[in-house]
């Protein structure tokens, strides 16, 4: 596995995100889809899921109408569909990204902190 940015990634992020990314990167279970990098909700009301996903497989990974759920503690909190079109994971490879669930789209809690992202609908390519 290798760990690639995303061009507007490379250029805006701080090198003590990098370094950080760069650790989850090198601690990531081989049998992860994703790796927590940070959750919040900005000023917006809006749930901000930071990730690495990981590509294990042999074939470019697109987000085209993707749903995605956040789970924490068992419960379901978060659920919305993606369209990405700027992201295209190349096979065997991390990349950092950040999933924007819109106000009304999850519940409300204390914290965000440790939950999991899981897909349907992922789609590969060539």
């Amino acid at each position: 596995m290798q760990l690639q940015y995303e061009k507007s990634w490379d250029k805006a992020l701080a090198s003590i995100d990098r370094t950080r990314i760069e650790q989850l990167f090198l601690h990531a279970k081989k049998s992860e889809n994703f790796t927590a990098i940070r959750e919040a909700v900005n000023h917006q009301e809006t749930l901000l899921i930071s990730v690495l996903i990981h590509n294990h497989s042999e074939k470019t990974l697109v987000f085209d109408q993707t749903s995605l759920a956040y789970e924490l503690d068992g419960q379901h909190i978060a659920t919305a569909l993606f369209t990405l079109p700027q992201l295209k994971i190349p096979p065997h490879t991390s990349m950092p990204w950040t999933f924007l669930f819109p106000k009304g789209s999850y519940v409300r809690c204390d914290s965000y902190a440790g939950g999991t992202l899981s897909w349907t609908n992922v789609h590969q390519i060539k």
